[in-house]
């Protein structure tokens, strides 16, 4: 019974997401996800609540992704730099491609319209990152002097500034090389040792090709 009732939660919940991403919060209701789905609106109350308990749903799963992102790139036997590149490039196609992650930005954006406390945004991203540009400066791939929480917060901010606009530009089909362009540019003021950036990009996109279990494709 347990497991029948989690199927049916994951499923409006996939649902939603699809409907959310599509015409946003006000221009969703219960009706819909519950035609679109299969499943009656009573399902739907039962599992949710109401439709402003239905969108938390959704943004929880949207911020229950990433832990297990960070970690995994964290843990890689790889340059540090790498690392947190190829991360970016991961997450950059998880907003591209992932539909419960774009419903969930979609929902955030319009959080003002939804009545219901919701998770908080960017802060876990800007610990990931200073965690990850620390163990740089110990292992001493990071310019020396550079100030880890400031610079954590400006990544994080340059990053997430070039989803927006990637997003409105063409809904995200160039993101991954808008991020490969943002560390071009950002890469020789972080290492410790200069060098062509494009080495990094190439370092971290053999990571990423080896998660996807695909050839990496040449940063030229």
């Amino acid at each position: 019974m347990q497991e029948r009732a989690e199927v049916t939660r994951r499923a409006v919940l996939a649902t939603a997401a699809v409907l959310f991403e599509q015409h946003g919060y006000v221009g969703t209701s219960i009706s819909d996800v519950a035609r679109t789905s299969g499943y009656t609106s009573g399902a739907i109350y039962f599992h949710f609540g109401s439709k402003e308990g239905l969108a938390r749903g959704v943004l929880e799963a949207h911020f229950a992704e990433w832990p297990r992102y960070v970690e995994r790139w964290e843990s890689l036997d790889a340059p540090v730099l790498d690392r947190l590149v190829g991360l970016s490039l991961a997450v950059a196609r998880e907003f591209r491609d992932n539909v419960i992650v774009r419903a969930g930005n979609r929902l955030w954006s319009e959080r003002r319209t939804i009545p219901v406390s919701l998770p908080r945004p960017f802060v876990g991203w800007i610990d990931a990152a200073a965690r990850m540009l620390t163990c740089a400066e110990e292992v001493g791939e990071l310019a020396p002097g550079t100030d880890v929480e400031r610079t954590a917060r400006v990544l994080v901010s340059c990053f997430f500034g070039t989803h927006t606009v990637s997003d409105a530009l063409n809904d995200r089909r160039n993101i991954e090389e808008a991020v490969s362009d943002l560390w071009m540019l950002l890469l020789p003021g972080l290492q410790a040792a200069p060098v062509d950036p494009a080495k990094c990009l190439d370092g971290a996109g053999r990571l990423l090709a080896e998660s996807r279990g695909r050839p990496a494709p040449s940063v030229k």
